[in-house]
């Protein structure tokens, strides 16, 4: 597993000079526990990069380091190039980075409408806000169905749904997903897949893919990363990791 696909290393993860998201030896740890070390990745502009591994590798982590919400002890973060190591999440969201985290944290007790709106806190350009509402609606009819319901009279993949759309409501360039497909049934796991595809596609937004769902996240992306323990074990091209043996036999059930 230590062997890492060199052969992979291709004008495909090389298309922009300069990533959208890059770490660089990036380790986090929480108290004595080390929980990230020596990580080194990059997310391309406009592609949808995936980061997976079993539940405990450091995948939230990694996110959470990107973020600033846990502070590295090593390592440098860096946005379109310029170090954001350590900058605050809102801060992040002011440069187009929106996250939807792992377990959706929706507001309960506020209505699809108000929790979208929530997502567009940082604007105020009262136009562009209404039309990436109805942008949102249009994406998800289920919410439209349902806009003035409490989020919390909601199933886990209308809330997915609903977390989704609150982050599009930022305008963000870059999107982290936290293991968007965790916990919810399987017709809207397909949802959320094609979905996650469609605003790469049609708004050319950067995606970064957390998940431990690791064949539909090598369906979806187009480079991939494995982590293990913190480090980063295996990386390359999404539909040749599909095919490699130590993948299908770790993380395909094969």
């Amino acid at each position: 597993m230590n062997a890492i696909l060199e052969s992979t290393a291709t004008a495909e993860q090389a298309e922009s000079a300069i990533p959208h998201l890059q770490l660089q030896n990036v380790s986090l740890n929480y108290g004595q526990v080390r929980a990230l070390q020596d990580v080194s990745l990059r997310v391309d502009q406009g592609s949808v990069v995936a980061l997976i591994g079993a539940n405990g590798a450091g995948k939230s982590s990694t996110l959470r380091a990107v973020t600033g919400l846990s502070p590295v002890c090593g390592g440098q973060v860096l946005l379109n190039g310029s170090n954001v190591t350590g900058t605050s999440a809102h801060k992040l969201v002011e440069q187009g980075v929106a996250m939807v985290p792992e377990g959706r944290h929706v507001f309960p007790f506020m209505s699809i409408k108000d929790n979208l709106l929530m997502g567009a806190y940082t604007r105020s350009d009262k136009g562009g806000i209404a039309a990436d509402l109805d942008k949102v609606l249009t994406r998800f009819p289920r919410l439209k169905e349902r806009f003035s319901q409490q989020a919390s009279s909601l199933s886990g993949g209308e809330q997915q749904m609903v977390a989704i759309g609150r982050a599009l409501m930022a305008r963000p360039r870059l999107l982290l997903l936290d293991e968007p497909s965790l916990g919810i049934a399987p017709q809207f796991i397909r949802l959320i897949a094609r979905t996650i595809l469609e605003i790469n596609k049609d708004e050319g937004v950067t995606i970064m893919l957390v998940e431990q769902n690791s064949r539909m996240a090598l369906m979806i992306s187009r480079y991939a990363y494995i982590l293990a323990t913190g480090r980063i074990e295996l990386e390359g091209v999404s539909r040749e990791l599909l095919d490699h043996p130590d993948i299908k036999r770790l993380y395909l059930g094969a």
